[in-house]
């Protein structure tokens, strides 16, 4: 070594002629890939060269190699887990970082070059992976794992031997970048055998005008009188035209060998520009709409669709110089038509496969960014985003095509995936602001258009059969537009079809419409009859759809044994044991009624799950709503605890949406299960749970032992400071009172003087066929005690309402008499509730 210079020339570029990276020792990684791979064959040095390319340049894994092996190797980082992308994000930004700071570093003339080409990568770096860092993370690891195969494969390490830990998850994102430079390197490389054909037919033109000339110059001499200095000139000018015409032969063998040459060239771009479009377009592409209708279940979406179309524009640019050089050659042919005997000219084919290789391009990358909502309600307002992938890159913008939006059938889908055009005029509803004009976003590369205004007026419905419903019956939104390319040589018709569709007009529609869209989202196959899907389905993928479902909408998953107590209620069979792949059928699931209910298992835990999502997803998310039990299992588990006080809560199995609170309570047989008649939306839009567990004096622990104010004090709604408001009124508030189990009540809370004590509701009646005691609270099914406390507050002018309440029974709509009543409260007391 010498001046800190390595004496080799690294893959036998100059430029590349490295100084060594003197880094300490102690941070270097303990297998010291780069150090490895510099001592390496050349001919595995040159696939390591390969490996890097203007993505991520070679001089940047050089000067930081040790802080890369530092920081990438046995890294377990999914990139796909939201809770490890910031963390690889920060890598990539203090690559970025290390990058500036070693280029500042470099002051030396020899290493100017260097420190340019370092500080162009930190930008470049920037510019292109600003809005998505992961992808240069996922391209490290890639090319970290290339080297280390390259490693092996000349150790004769067998793959997959080495310790764990130090291998790197090889990530597709990054081989497609990889292929994309390997087939713009092969495309150059075509372009430059082009031009040398050009150049050699252009010399073979002036070659063999030269031997015309020669021929006829000899013509000329032969009609010529015989003399010694014709005949001297005759035998110069015949060498001559030998020599031209051994030369235009040789010129003649050169250009059929490099018309081969190209043909087998382009040939080979052609099969690998159909491989990677294939995995693009087929794999990559389908995996994304594939993922977006999941989204529509709730599954996380984290959509790569920058990344596909930066795939995308490439394969566009490369299939279309890949295509102008095709029929560059052609026309080159068609000037000078030389057809070696026994050869198929390969070009036609070759262009009209390059051809179809674009226009699948095209018409495949028109999609919708953002589906239309799947329950679609007439009369309403809705979005959606279509956006066309290569349209930037083909300058589509340049003439902004204009997209229109209808919505067709089930029939209609089909019709139009058979035949690829829709009759004139079909539709099967009236769309309004139904049409736009793409726009091209310069700070994002991206071709789309928004229609935020959209709304659906009319729908024209087909004839039912048998037991389907409107709810059963799938649309979908075709959007349509029409471009040209290449100055109008090329002219493109696009389509695309929705997501499916159910359309209401009322909103109590709504549960079925929901079980529709979910059961499509959650098991269409890919490449399917629109929108044909299983009739049955293994219980094991219903659940996790449910899961899938009750997890985003509730922020928690379900656990095992509620999706057990689940398949129990949904197969109707309380004694199931293995009913993993029991097959679960499209009736039970949401059209025939549970066992002596007049509702479907979906729409149950559509109730539940619309009730945990609006009112119960704190309790729900801390764990403290145990939620899918039977009642006999929660009569065991609390009579367990031999602890009276102690209760849970517990989804209702009798009531669409509702949650009961049961608890030990002393009665006549000693300790005895109770159970509170089940709260729904209605109530917790009076008074939270929270809040009427607050209320319950009686309930002390949550099950097993947890004190009910350490598990739900965050969630109780705090008493105003202030008694009275701006006007001049004391708010008053409700609270809950269980008749006969104290807590708030007139006995037990200090009222005004002179305040009518109102009627209390009586416990549930003797010899009621329920096998537990079951009673109602004030505030869901009388609202009596509730008006006690109001009562209390609002004095004794209100006694009118209250009784118009009595007999109102659970009708809460007199609660607007009250503002009729004006009180004054001079001195008003206020209770902790």
């Amino acid at each position: 070594m010498q001046n800190g210079y390595s004496n080799r020339t690294f893959y036998g570029d100059p430029y590349l002629d490295f100084p060594a990276d003197n880094g300490p020792s102690e941070n270097r990684s303990p297998m010291a890939l780069w150090a490895k791979a510099q001592s390496l064959p050349p001919e595995a040095l040159q696939q390591v060269r390969a490996i890097y390319t203007d993505r991520f340049p070679i001089e940047v894994r050089h000067f930081l190699a040790s802080w890369i092996e530092e920081k990438m190797w046995g890294l377990e980082i999914e990139t796909d887990n939201p809770q490890h992308e910031q963390y690889a994000a920060n890598i990539v930004a203090d690559l970025i970082h290390q990058l500036e700071t070693k280029a500042n570093s470099m002051n030396s003339e020899e290493l100017l070059i260097t420190k340019y080409k370092l500080m162009d990568s930190a930008n470049a770096f920037k510019q292109r992976y600003a809005r998505c860092p992961l992808d240069l993370f996922r391209l490290m690891r890639h090319c970290l794992n290339s080297e280390l195969k390259v490693i092996q494969q000349v150790e004769n390490v067998p793959m997959g031997s080495m310790p764990p830990g130090t291998g790197l998850m090889p990530d597709s994102a990054a081989e497609i970048a990889q292929q994309v430079d390997v087939l713009r390197h092969r495309t150059t490389e075509t372009g430059k055998l082009l031009r040398q054909m050009e150049q050699e037919q252009e010399n073979f033109a002036l070659h063999y005008h030269e031997c015309t000339k020669l021929k006829a110059h000899l013509q000329h001499l032969q009609s010529q009188l015989i003399n010694q200095q014709n005949i001297e000139l005759e035998k110069t000018v015949r060498r001559q035209k030998d020599i031209s015409e051994q030369t235009l032969n040789q010129k003649v063998s050169s250009l059929l060998q490099l018309r081969l040459q190209l043909a087998d060239k382009l040939s080979e771009s052609v099969t690998h520009l159909v491989t990677l479009q294939c995995r693009v377009l087929d794999e990559e592409l389908i995996r994304w709409k594939r993922e977006q209708q999941l989204a529509g279940n709730g599954a996380q979406f984290n959509s790569n669709l920058d990344n596909i179309q930066d795939w995308c524009e490439s394969l566009a640019e490369i299939i279309w110089l890949n295509r102008q050089q095709i029929k560059e050659v052609e026309r080159l042919k068609q000037k000078l038509t030389l057809e070696p005997p026994g050869v198929v000219d390969v070009l036609p084919n070759l262009s009209i496969q390059i051809t179809q290789l674009l226009s699948s391009l095209v018409t495949s990358t028109f999609i919708i960014e953002k589906q239309p909502p799947q329950v679609m309600k007439t009369n309403t307002r809705f979005t959606s985003t279509v956006r066309l992938l290569v349209g930037g890159k083909l300058n589509v913008h340049m003439t902004p095509p204009q997209v229109k939006v209808t919505i067709i059938s089930e029939a209609q889908a089909n019709a139009l995936l058979k035949n690829d055009k829709i009759a004139k005029g079909e539709a099967s509803g009236e769309i309004l602001n139904n049409t736009g004009t793409m726009e091209y976003h310069q700070a994002t590369r991206q071709l789309s258009v928004s229609f935020r205004n959209m709304q659906l007026k009319k729908i024209k419905r087909a004839e039912k059969k048998g037991t389907e419903s409107v709810m059963d019956e799938k649309f979908s939104l075709l959007f349509q537009s029409q471009f040209s390319v290449g100055g109008g040589e090329l002219v493109f018709q696009v389509w695309t079809l929705s997501l499916p569709v159910v359309v209401i007009v009322h909103g109590n529609q709504e549960p079925h419409a929901w079980a529709t869209v979910t059961w499509d989202n959650a098991f269409a196959e890919p490449g399917r009859v629109p929108f044909a899907v299983p009739d049955k389905v293994a219980w094991c993928h219903v659940a996790e759809a449910l899961n899938m479902k009750f997890r985003y909408a509730t922020g928690r998953p379900l656990t095992e044994e509620n999706l057990c107590f689940l398949a129990e209620k949904a197969f109707r069979n309380p004694n199931m044991s293995d009913f993993q792949n029991q097959m679960l059928t499209w009736s039970q699931f949401c059209k025939e009624p549970l066992q002596e209910r007049s509702f479907t298992f979906w729409e149950w835990f559509y109730a539940v799950m619309k009730l945990t999502r609006e009112h119960l997803r704190g309790p729900w998310m801390d764990g403290l709503i145990l939620g899918f039990i039977r009642k006999k299992q929660a009569q065991d588990m609390l009579i367990a605890t031999n602890t009276t006080s102690t209760f849970l809560l517990r989804f209702s199995d009798s009531e669409l949406g509702g949650i009961t609170i049961a608890w030990v309570g002393d009665g006549e047989l000693g300790s005895q299960v109770f159970m509170l008649q089940p709260f729904t939306h209605k109530d917790f839009a009076i008074r939270s749970l929270p809040d009427r567990i607050a209320d319950l004096q009686h309930l002390v622990h949550l099950y097993p032992d947890i004190p009910k104010d350490q598990a739900f004090s965050k969630y109780y709604t705090p008493l105003e400071n202030q008694p009275t408001s701006n006007n001049g009124y004391v708010k008053p508030f409700l609270v809950t009172h269980v008749p006969g189990w104290g807590g708030p009540g007139p006995s037990s809370t200090p009222s005004y003087p002179n305040t009518p004590h109102m009627f209390q509701a009586p416990s549930p009646e003797a010899g009621s066929a329920r096998d537990t005691p079951s009673v109602a609270s004030h505030v869901s099914d009388s609202v009596s005690s509730e008006l006690e406390w109001i009562l209390s507050y609002a004095g004794a002018g209100a006694q009118s309402a209250a009784g118009e309440a009595e007999y109102n029974g659970s009708n809460m709509d007199f609660l607007e008499d009250f503002d009729n009543f004006d009180v004054y409260l001079p001195h008003p007391t206020y209770r902790q509730a």
